[in-house]
Protein backbone atom coordinates (compact mmCIF):
# COMPACT_ATOMS: atom_id res chain seq x y z
CA UNK A 1 0.00 0.00 0.00
CA UNK A 2 1.47 3.53 -1.11
CA UNK A 3 2.01 6.25 1.26
CA UNK A 4 -0.10 8.52 -0.78
CA UNK A 5 -3.11 5.99 -0.15
CA UNK A 6 -2.52 5.60 3.71
CA UNK A 7 -3.09 9.28 3.98
CA UNK A 8 -6.60 8.94 2.46
CA UNK A 9 -9.04 10.81 5.77
CA UNK A 10 -12.71 11.45 5.26
CA UNK A 11 -14.31 13.88 7.29
CA UNK A 12 -18.21 12.47 8.87
CA UNK A 13 -20.16 15.13 10.73
CA UNK A 14 -23.69 14.71 12.45
CA UNK A 15 -25.36 17.24 15.02
CA UNK A 16 -25.63 14.62 18.07
CA UNK A 17 -24.09 14.16 21.24
CA UNK A 18 -20.77 11.97 21.25
CA UNK A 19 -22.88 9.92 23.65
CA UNK A 20 -25.28 9.15 21.61
CA UNK A 21 -26.54 5.80 20.14
CA UNK A 22 -26.17 7.37 16.32
CA UNK A 23 -21.94 8.07 17.59
CA UNK A 24 -21.50 5.10 19.20
CA UNK A 25 -23.45 1.98 17.82
CA UNK A 26 -23.64 3.54 14.00
CA UNK A 27 -21.18 6.22 12.92
CA UNK A 28 -18.67 5.37 14.75
CA UNK A 29 -18.52 1.03 14.20
CA UNK A 30 -19.35 2.10 10.47
CA UNK A 31 -15.86 4.22 9.47
CA UNK A 32 -14.20 1.16 11.92
CA UNK A 33 -15.51 -1.29 9.38
CA UNK A 34 -14.52 0.89 5.96
CA UNK A 35 -11.47 1.20 7.46
CA UNK A 36 -10.40 -1.73 8.06
CA UNK A 37 -12.34 -3.49 5.04
CA UNK A 38 -9.42 -0.78 2.55
CA UNK A 39 -6.95 -2.06 4.97
CA UNK A 40 -6.53 0.87 6.57
CA UNK A 41 -6.43 2.94 3.29
CA UNK A 42 -9.46 5.24 4.46
CA UNK A 43 -9.38 6.48 7.42
CA UNK A 44 -12.24 9.18 9.14
CA UNK A 45 -12.30 12.39 11.21
CA UNK A 46 -15.80 12.18 12.74
CA UNK A 47 -17.59 16.10 14.15
CA UNK A 48 -20.46 15.72 16.70
CA UNK A 49 -22.68 17.80 17.54
CA UNK A 50 -20.57 20.47 19.81
CA UNK A 51 -17.88 20.98 17.26
CA UNK A 52 -17.15 23.56 14.24
CA UNK A 53 -19.26 21.34 12.19
CA UNK A 54 -21.95 20.06 13.61
CA UNK A 55 -24.82 22.43 13.30
CA UNK A 56 -27.78 20.36 12.23
CA UNK A 57 -28.77 22.96 10.04
CA UNK A 58 -25.91 22.63 7.78
CA UNK A 59 -24.96 18.79 7.70
CA UNK A 60 -26.55 19.07 3.78
CA UNK A 61 -24.47 21.66 2.87
CA UNK A 62 -21.35 20.95 4.36
CA UNK A 63 -21.96 17.39 2.08
CA UNK A 64 -22.89 19.60 -1.17
CA UNK A 65 -19.95 21.81 -0.71
CA UNK A 66 -17.28 19.18 0.34
CA UNK A 67 -16.53 21.04 3.44
CA UNK A 68 -16.93 17.24 5.02
CA UNK A 69 -17.42 14.33 3.00
CA UNK A 70 -20.13 12.10 4.71
CA UNK A 71 -22.96 13.87 7.10
CA UNK A 72 -25.80 12.38 9.15
CA UNK A 73 -28.78 15.29 9.67
CA UNK A 74 -32.52 15.43 10.09
CA UNK A 75 -34.76 15.77 6.98
CA UNK A 76 -37.12 18.53 8.60
CA UNK A 77 -33.91 21.12 9.22
CA UNK A 78 -33.54 23.42 7.37
CA UNK A 79 -37.45 22.96 6.38
CA UNK A 80 -38.55 21.88 3.46
CA UNK A 81 -35.67 20.44 0.99
CA UNK A 82 -36.77 16.79 1.25
CA UNK A 83 -40.90 17.40 0.64
CA UNK A 84 -40.41 13.82 -0.92
CA UNK A 85 -38.86 12.09 1.85
CA UNK A 86 -40.94 14.18 4.48
CA UNK A 87 -44.20 12.60 3.83
CA UNK A 88 -43.41 9.61 5.89
CA UNK A 89 -43.36 12.61 9.12
CA UNK A 90 -47.19 12.73 8.28
CA UNK A 91 -49.44 11.66 10.93
CA UNK A 92 -49.92 7.56 11.78
CA UNK A 93 -47.77 6.73 9.33
CA UNK A 94 -45.94 4.15 11.22
CA UNK A 95 -44.30 3.59 14.82
CA UNK A 96 -41.90 1.00 13.69
CA UNK A 97 -38.18 2.70 12.83
CA UNK A 98 -37.01 -0.56 11.20
CA UNK A 99 -40.12 -1.03 8.89
CA UNK A 100 -39.94 3.07 8.23
CA UNK A 101 -36.00 2.66 7.54
CA UNK A 102 -36.64 -0.11 5.00
CA UNK A 103 -39.72 1.66 3.57
CA UNK A 104 -37.28 4.77 2.79
CA UNK A 105 -34.61 2.31 1.54
CA UNK A 106 -36.82 0.59 -0.59
CA UNK A 107 -38.71 3.88 -2.43
CA UNK A 108 -35.52 5.62 -2.83
CA UNK A 109 -34.69 5.16 -6.11
CA UNK A 110 -38.37 5.05 -7.63
CA UNK A 111 -39.84 8.08 -5.40
CA UNK A 112 -37.24 9.93 -3.84
CA UNK A 113 -33.96 10.19 -5.36
CA UNK A 114 -34.63 13.53 -6.95
CA UNK A 115 -34.71 15.46 -3.73
CA UNK A 116 -30.68 13.87 -3.56
CA UNK A 117 -28.92 14.85 -6.55
CA UNK A 118 -25.14 15.90 -5.80
CA UNK A 119 -25.29 12.86 -3.18
CA UNK A 120 -24.44 9.39 -2.64
CA UNK A 121 -26.80 8.14 -0.38
CA UNK A 122 -25.84 5.40 1.80
CA UNK A 123 -28.90 5.72 4.29
CA UNK A 124 -32.11 6.34 4.71
CA UNK A 125 -33.65 5.63 8.26
CA UNK A 126 -36.13 7.19 10.83
CA UNK A 127 -36.80 7.04 14.27
CA UNK A 128 -39.73 4.36 16.10
CA UNK A 129 -43.43 6.30 17.00
CA UNK A 130 -42.69 9.75 18.69
CA UNK A 131 -43.81 10.58 22.23
CA UNK A 132 -45.36 14.06 23.12
CA UNK A 133 -43.35 15.18 26.84
CA UNK A 134 -44.28 17.89 28.73
CA UNK A 135 -43.05 19.62 31.48
CA UNK A 136 -46.07 20.02 34.02
CA UNK A 137 -49.26 19.12 32.56
CA UNK A 138 -50.19 15.29 31.63
CA UNK A 139 -51.46 14.99 28.49
CA UNK A 140 -54.34 12.32 27.60
CA UNK A 141 -56.64 14.01 25.37
CA UNK A 142 -56.93 16.86 22.42
CA UNK A 143 -58.55 18.52 24.53
CA UNK A 144 -54.76 18.59 26.72
CA UNK A 145 -53.19 19.64 23.63
CA UNK A 146 -54.94 22.87 24.13
CA UNK A 147 -52.57 26.12 23.85
CA UNK A 148 -49.60 23.97 24.95
CA UNK A 149 -46.04 25.05 23.40
CA UNK A 150 -44.38 22.32 21.87
CA UNK A 151 -40.66 22.03 19.75
CA UNK A 152 -41.61 20.78 16.54
CA UNK A 153 -38.72 19.05 14.40
CA UNK A 154 -40.66 19.68 10.99
CA UNK A 155 -43.70 21.27 8.79
CA UNK A 156 -45.47 17.98 8.72
CA UNK A 157 -45.31 17.45 12.65
CA UNK A 158 -46.24 21.40 13.19
CA UNK A 159 -49.11 21.28 11.32
CA UNK A 160 -50.41 18.13 12.82
CA UNK A 161 -49.90 20.04 16.33
CA UNK A 162 -51.48 23.08 14.89
CA UNK A 163 -54.41 21.09 14.47
CA UNK A 164 -54.45 18.86 17.42
CA UNK A 165 -54.86 22.43 19.19
CA UNK A 166 -51.37 23.01 19.91
CA UNK A 167 -48.46 25.72 19.38
CA UNK A 168 -45.64 24.43 17.27
CA UNK A 169 -42.19 25.77 18.09
CA UNK A 170 -38.96 25.00 15.93
CA UNK A 171 -36.01 24.40 17.62
CA UNK A 172 -32.75 22.71 17.08
CA UNK A 173 -32.89 19.27 19.38
CA UNK A 174 -29.89 20.60 21.12
CA UNK A 175 -32.03 23.99 22.25
CA UNK A 176 -34.85 22.11 23.89
CA UNK A 177 -33.44 21.81 27.72
CA UNK A 178 -32.82 25.49 28.32
CA UNK A 179 -35.85 26.34 26.48
CA UNK A 180 -38.45 24.12 28.62
CA UNK A 181 -36.28 25.21 31.67
CA UNK A 182 -37.21 28.85 31.46
CA UNK A 183 -40.84 28.19 30.57
CA UNK A 184 -40.20 29.34 26.67
CA UNK A 185 -42.13 25.86 26.04
CA UNK A 186 -43.85 23.70 27.92
CA UNK A 187 -42.58 20.73 25.69
CA UNK A 188 -41.64 18.95 23.07
CA UNK A 189 -42.21 15.28 20.65
CA UNK A 190 -39.67 13.67 20.16
CA UNK A 191 -38.85 9.06 20.82
CA UNK A 192 -37.89 8.24 23.99
CA UNK A 193 -34.08 8.17 22.88
CA UNK A 194 -33.33 12.01 23.11
CA UNK A 195 -35.42 12.73 25.90
CA UNK A 196 -31.81 10.74 27.69
CA UNK A 197 -29.18 11.87 25.09
CA UNK A 198 -30.07 15.69 25.70
CA UNK A 199 -30.73 14.97 29.49
CA UNK A 200 -34.47 15.95 29.29
CA UNK A 201 -35.74 13.83 31.77
CA UNK A 202 -34.43 16.11 34.21
CA UNK A 203 -36.93 19.10 33.15
CA UNK A 204 -39.78 16.92 31.65
CA UNK A 205 -42.14 15.05 34.03
CA UNK A 206 -45.29 13.61 31.72
CA UNK A 207 -44.58 11.33 28.33
CA UNK A 208 -47.85 10.84 25.98
CA UNK A 209 -46.89 7.65 24.37
CA UNK A 210 -48.76 8.88 21.25
CA UNK A 211 -46.96 7.13 18.14
CA UNK A 212 -48.38 9.57 16.47
CA UNK A 213 -45.23 10.49 14.18
CA UNK A 214 -41.86 9.72 12.85
CA UNK A 215 -39.04 11.67 11.42
CA UNK A 216 -36.36 10.75 8.73
CA UNK A 217 -32.95 10.84 8.76
CA UNK A 218 -30.19 10.56 5.79
CA UNK A 219 -26.80 9.63 5.74
CA UNK A 220 -25.16 11.22 2.90
CA UNK A 221 -21.85 11.52 1.03
CA UNK A 222 -20.65 13.85 -1.36
CA UNK A 223 -20.92 12.03 -4.77
CA UNK A 224 -17.92 13.66 -6.33
CA UNK A 225 -15.64 12.63 -3.42
CA UNK A 226 -17.17 9.31 -4.00
CA UNK A 227 -16.44 9.06 -7.76
CA UNK A 228 -12.72 10.11 -7.09
CA UNK A 229 -12.23 6.82 -4.42
CA UNK A 230 -10.50 3.67 -6.17
CA UNK A 231 -12.53 0.96 -6.72
CA UNK A 232 -11.99 -1.17 -3.96
CA UNK A 233 -12.99 1.70 -1.71
CA UNK A 234 -16.09 2.79 -3.22
CA UNK A 235 -16.88 -0.66 -2.74
CA UNK A 236 -16.07 -0.86 1.13
CA UNK A 237 -18.24 1.53 1.54
CA UNK A 238 -21.04 0.46 -0.44
CA UNK A 239 -20.92 -2.58 1.68
CA UNK A 240 -21.15 -0.94 4.92
CA UNK A 241 -24.19 1.24 3.76
CA UNK A 242 -27.64 0.45 1.90
CA UNK A 243 -29.53 -2.23 2.82
CA UNK A 244 -27.22 -4.00 5.15
CA UNK A 245 -26.98 -0.97 7.02
CA UNK A 246 -30.79 -0.17 6.74
CA UNK A 247 -31.35 -3.43 8.57
CA UNK A 248 -29.99 -2.74 11.74
CA UNK A 249 -31.64 0.55 12.80
CA UNK A 250 -34.83 -0.84 14.07
CA UNK A 251 -33.01 -3.14 16.53
CA UNK A 252 -31.08 0.12 17.23
CA UNK A 253 -33.81 2.66 17.80
CA UNK A 254 -35.54 -0.04 20.40
CA UNK A 255 -32.58 0.07 22.06
CA UNK A 256 -31.77 3.61 22.55
CA UNK A 257 -35.70 4.30 23.15
CA UNK A 258 -35.80 1.46 26.17
CA UNK A 259 -32.97 3.75 27.51
CA UNK A 260 -34.61 7.02 27.25
CA UNK A 261 -37.88 5.28 28.78
CA UNK A 262 -36.24 3.05 31.67
CA UNK A 263 -34.76 6.31 33.15
CA UNK A 264 -37.87 8.23 32.73
CA UNK A 265 -39.43 5.35 34.91
CA UNK A 266 -36.69 5.72 37.51
CA UNK A 267 -37.35 9.38 37.88
CA UNK A 268 -40.69 8.74 38.46
CA UNK A 269 -42.40 10.11 35.97
CA UNK A 270 -46.24 9.50 34.30
CA UNK A 271 -46.42 7.87 31.34
CA UNK A 272 -49.91 7.65 29.69
CA UNK A 273 -51.31 5.88 26.55
CA UNK A 274 -53.86 6.78 23.75
CA UNK A 275 -56.46 5.12 23.90
CA UNK A 276 -58.09 3.56 20.77
CA UNK A 277 -61.52 5.64 21.13
CA UNK A 278 -59.38 8.39 21.41
CA UNK A 279 -56.13 7.35 18.72
CA UNK A 280 -59.48 7.31 16.41
CA UNK A 281 -60.34 10.90 17.39
CA UNK A 282 -57.17 12.20 16.93
CA UNK A 283 -56.85 10.65 13.34
CA UNK A 284 -60.32 11.73 12.61
CA UNK A 285 -59.45 15.01 13.31
CA UNK A 286 -56.49 14.96 11.54
CA UNK A 287 -57.23 13.78 8.11
CA UNK A 288 -57.62 17.64 6.99
CA UNK A 289 -54.22 18.25 7.99
CA UNK A 290 -52.71 14.91 6.04
CA UNK A 291 -54.70 15.92 2.76
CA UNK A 292 -54.05 19.60 3.02
CA UNK A 293 -50.36 18.84 3.48
CA UNK A 294 -50.02 16.28 0.52
CA UNK A 295 -52.00 18.68 -1.96
CA UNK A 296 -49.48 21.82 -0.29
CA UNK A 297 -46.14 19.12 -1.59
CA UNK A 298 -47.97 18.72 -5.03
CA UNK A 299 -48.13 22.06 -5.37
CA UNK A 300 -44.83 22.78 -4.72
CA UNK A 301 -43.52 20.90 -7.38
CA UNK A 302 -44.10 17.31 -6.68
CA UNK A 303 -46.48 15.93 -8.38
CA UNK A 304 -46.80 12.93 -7.72
CA UNK A 305 -47.08 13.54 -3.63
CA UNK A 306 -49.96 11.35 -3.69
CA UNK A 307 -48.88 8.49 -5.56
CA UNK A 308 -45.93 8.77 -2.96
CA UNK A 309 -47.51 8.73 0.25
CA UNK A 310 -50.12 5.70 -0.52
CA UNK A 311 -46.92 3.54 -1.55
CA UNK A 312 -45.44 4.55 1.46
CA UNK A 313 -48.60 3.48 3.62
CA UNK A 314 -48.82 0.10 1.56
CA UNK A 315 -45.13 -0.57 2.40
CA UNK A 316 -45.42 0.13 5.73
CA UNK A 317 -48.48 -1.76 6.42
CA UNK A 318 -46.45 -4.74 4.97
CA UNK A 319 -43.47 -4.71 6.53
CA UNK A 320 -45.07 -3.90 10.20
CA UNK A 321 -46.92 -7.33 9.19
CA UNK A 322 -44.01 -9.30 8.30
CA UNK A 323 -42.46 -8.05 11.80
CA UNK A 324 -45.58 -9.24 13.80
CA UNK A 325 -45.85 -12.08 11.73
Amino acid sequence: MSQAAAQTTLKVSHYLPPVHGLHTDFIEPWTEQVTKCTNGEVQFEIYPGGTQLGNVAKQQEQVLAGVVDIALGLQGIPRGRFPRTSLIELPFMTRDAGAASETLWEMYPEYLAPEYRGLKVLALFAHNGGLIHTADKKVETMEDMQGLRLRTPSPAVSQMLTALGATPQGLPPGEVYENIQKHVIDGTVFPWDPVKSFGLNEVLHYHLDAGAYTVPFFFVMNQRKYDSLPENVQACIDEASGASLEAKFGDWWDKWDAAGREEAVASGDVITHLTDAERERWREALQPTIDHYIQETADHGVDNAREIYERMRELLAEKQQDASS
